[in-house]
């Protein structure tokens, strides 16, 4: 088999062990092993390209293996057919498992470099950060396929199904690691490999023991609890009943037929609460749009006060903003109590966002809905009249595959979640079903809250606090279930305190690897325009760039005009806003007016960059798309450039006389006189400003610039560190904890402070180290006038005390201020 079909192979064994995995059951082991023989084959790959291809052609298979009824569904519930809906989702493949991409084009890049390891925990943060910054539209993801083993899903309340996923790409890489290294006979070099797998299933399975050992203690016996029933009605198809006996007579048959289950729930299970499902009752509970619809609304509250017990049910809400998907609860005596608003429509069918809505789009797509999102978890009391009450938090349909509004719910005080969805489109596909209730149940793992669900036609169920199934229905049956809810609090669980931070994390890991890779980069590239070798023509080389004038002037101004816009936005700090940024827009500000042409500059000298060494009598300039020779000899003088901007740079003198029309930015001018000295050139270093400007430059050459002085270091992450010192003590002080915030006015609120906080010492920091620099300069120059032999150990002095009052006296006032307030 040649090597293309062999990777082919891999491909199609791993889209088959997907396949069976996704069915559930015993297969939940092959969960360690679905990517390894695509691994292998991607290890085979050479280039970027092969690697993108490989990760196109995975998406591919990885849609027809596991999610080939979707289409099918898709088709069936929008009229064009099972064929075209699937190929369509075929050929969009890559765009819904993008994850697969970013893991493939990652692990490639990442491996080029680095050894196994890193290339695996950068593969499996790709892989996870892609599906926390894309979400999926069922919320699937690899980890959900370990739901079966009631002892490693239990991990999930540390990173939720997201961080099982994490931990099965490592071990999948592992044992891609011991394949490789039993082809090459390396028994020894298998072991490492072997004990992280081992080490990741055993620490799964230990810790998912001792959490069930610790969630089995039965609730207190004088807690309150509530025997809530959940009505089944099974009717699914509306339009088809609309158009034999009209849409009031369809209400009317859903409503009876809800009537008399639920009258069999009191009579026959002693239910104390209702629960029926998702647009049950089609249309504006509370907000009746005829008389008819007020009369189904007086007779819903006269049933609920007739038989007692509470109810909620799924109805339609509106305001201004328009209609939503809601739930209702209503109570004996008091009626309406409120409303919860699904937050999460479905994309198309339920809602479309106001960019992409139209004319045209809706005689497309005439089922398109047109309902609005909610705006968040809202945990509301069911409450009997003897006075017991359970807090709960209501979620809709797609609510329960996002991750966030369950763990918002459990911040909020609730005690249960309650799930209302409609999965009628699953019935004849009986997989998306299944799908739906496992990622359901990982809400309850995630933040160790019981959970009822109600679905028109199945699959109702009851879920534990540990995720397990206690009961469900079968799909297309009518059917009574009743589940017991108590009011008591759960245990708090990593994912309630942090959130869904695996993904998050995957993608700061990913940045952090990003960052050092430029800086490495950079460095190395600075290591060799900074070095400049000597000892005889051959041994001179130089990074160097060749600007003609006019760039030079364009880079020039705009490193001017950063540093004017520096200037600029810290006098408006100091004038208006008390040395504080305080805005998003003093944010923009900083962006457009500093780092913008920054980069901007940058840009225009990574364009000009090349490489400079005397070779055979002749100056050479290597660039990537020319190359320049200069005989040495006709090279009679150099001309250190008296502005240093954008940078130290030096103009040559012809034997022409006339001046060549190209400059060279290098850090030390004088470095490559000596070197063209020794070539033979007659090239001397002009004297007056010129000469001075070049001494000056070759002090600053003279002294080697760390790791920690690099740009991003040192004004992007150690301003994080006082950043977040200051950030917590505010939101101590503002909100009375360190996420009060976020608690308060939710995620975006908090990470919005967050980032004022951080950019407000970015650029006092920035403000700080450009004093600095014009001090140590000003000294340097001084020094240089005064005792030139003595420059360079001045230089090298007040370089080290820069360094000093910056990184060490910075922190220490900062200390000083928080201990004196």
């Amino acid at each position: 088999m040649g090597p293309r079909w062999s990777r082919l192979a891999g491909i199609v064994a791993s889209a088959a062990l997907l396949g069976l995995y996704a069915r559930g059951g015993h297969a939940w082991l092959l969960g360690f092993v679905v990517l390894l023989p695509w691994l292998l084959a991607l290890n085979r790959e050479r280039t970027q390209a092969g690697a993108l291809l490989s990760g196109l052609l995975m998406s591919v298979a990885f849609m027809a293996a596991v999610f080939i009824w979707f289409g099918a569904a898709i088709g069936a519930y929008t009229g064009v057919g099972a064929l075209p809906a699937t190929l369509v989702l075929l050929v969009l493949a890559p765009l819904l498992q993008c994850q697969v991409l970013a893991f493939a084009l990652v692990r490639h890049l990442v491996g080029r470099r680095h050894g196994p390891l890193l290339r695996a925990l950068a593969g499996a943060s790709a892989w996870v950060g892609c599906e926390w910054l894309v979400p999926k539209l069922l919320g699937d993801t690899l980890g959900h396929g370990l739901f079966p083993s009631a002892y490693l899903r239990q991990v999930a309340d540390l990173g939720g199904a997201a961080g099982i996923t994490f931990l099965l790409i490592l071990v999948n890489e592992a044992l891609a690691l011991i394949a490789v290294r039993w082809r090459e006979g390396g028994a020894r070099a298998m072991l490492r490999p072997a004990a992280l797998a081992a080490a990741i299933v055993v620490a799964m399975a230990g810790y998912g023991g001792a959490r069930l050992s610790a969630l089995q203690s039965p609730p207190a016996a004088d807690v309150p609890s509530l025997r809530v029933a959940m009505v089944q009605a099974s009717i699914t198809d509306y339009e088809r009943l609309r158009e034999e006996i009209g849409a009031y007579g369809v209400v009317r048959h859903v409503l009876d037929t809800h009537y008399a289950l639920s009258n069999s729930a009191i009579r026959d299970h002693d239910a104390d609460v209702l629960l029926w499902s998702e647009t049950v009752y089609p249309t504006t509970f509370g907000h009746p749009k005829s008389e008819d619809g007020a009369a189904l609304d007086r007779e819903i509250l006269d049933f609920v006060d007739s038989v007692g017990v509470p109810l909620v049910f799924g109805t339609y809400d509106i305001d201004d903003a328009g209609e939503y998907n809601a739930a209702a609860f209503v109570e004996p005596g008091r009626g309406l109590l409120g409303h919860y608003r699904k937050a999460h429509p479905f994309p198309l069918t339920e809602h479309v966002p106001g960019w992409l809505d139209g004319p045209l789009l809706r005689r497309l797509l005439p089922w398109t809905g047109g309902w609005q999102p909610g705006d968040g978890a809202r945990v509301l009391p069911l409450r009997t009249t003897d006075g017991r009450e359970v807090n709960v938090v209501p979620l809709i349909c797609l609510d329960d595959v996002r991750t966030g509004l369950a763990i918002d719910g459990a911040r909020l005080g609730a005690q249960a979640i309650i799930g209302l969805s409609n999965d009628s489109w699953f019935t004849r596909y009986p997989n998306g079903a299944r799908l739906h209730l496992t990622v359901a149940a990982f809400r309850s793992i995630e933040t160790r809250l019981p959970q009822l669900r109600v679905t028109t036609n199945g699959l109702s169920a009851i879920i534990d606090d540990t995720g397990e199934v206690r009961v469900s229905t079968t799909m297309g049956d009518p059917a009574v279930l009743t589940g017991t809810l108590a009011a008591q609090d759960p245990p708090v669980t990593l994912m309630v305190r942090w959130g869904d931070w695996v993904g998050r994390t995957g993608l700061l890991f990913l940045l952090v690897l990003a960052v050092f890779a430029g800086w490495r980069a950079v460095s190395g590239r600075r290591a060799g325009m900074d070095t400049v070798t000597q000892g005889g023509d051959a041994h001179f080389s130089a990074e160097v760039a060749v600007l003609p004038a006019a760039w030079r002037a364009v880079a020039a101004l705009l490193r001017l005009c950063a540093g004017v816009g520096l200037l600029a936005l810290a006098l408006g700090m100091l004038l208006r806003h008390g040395a504080q940024v305080q805005s998003l827009s003093q944010i923009w500000l900083f962006a457009a007016m500093v780092v913008a042409p920054m980069l901007a500059a940058w840009a225009i000298r990574r364009a000009f960059a090349a490489t400079a060494r005397i070779e055979a009598g002749m100056l050479v300039l290597d660039q990537r798309a020319q190359r320049v020779e200069i005989p040495v000899g006709q090279i009679t003088g150099l001309r250190a450039w008296r502005v240093p901007l954008p940078d130290s740079g030096v103009d040559l003198q012809l034997a022409s006389g006339r001046r060549w029309p190209l400059g060279i930015i290098l850090p030390d001018p004088r470095a490559l006189q000596r070197a063209l000295a020794a070539a033979g050139s007659p090239a001397r270093m002009a004297g007056g400003a010129s000469d001075r400007m070049a001494a000056l430059a070759q002090v600053r050459a003279s002294i080697r610039r760390r790791w920690f002085e690099h740009a991003l270091v040192k004004f992007a992450l150690f301003p994080l560190l006082p950043a977040l010192v200051a950030f917590r003590l505010h939101q101590h002080i503002a909100f009375g904890g360190t996420f009060g915030e976020y608690y308060i006015y939710g995620p975006k609120a908090w990470l919005l402070g967050l980032l004022i906080w951080w950019t407000a010492w970015s650029i006092g920091l920035m403000l700080f180290a450009a004093a600095l620099r014009i001090v140590i300069e000003a000294v340097t120059g001084f020094v240089l006038l005064l005792r030139p032999a003595a420059a360079s150990d001045a230089r090298r002095a007040l370089e080290w005390l820069g360094r000093l009052v910056f990184y060490v006296g910075v922190p220490a006032w900062l200390l000083l201020r928080i201990l004196s307030a």
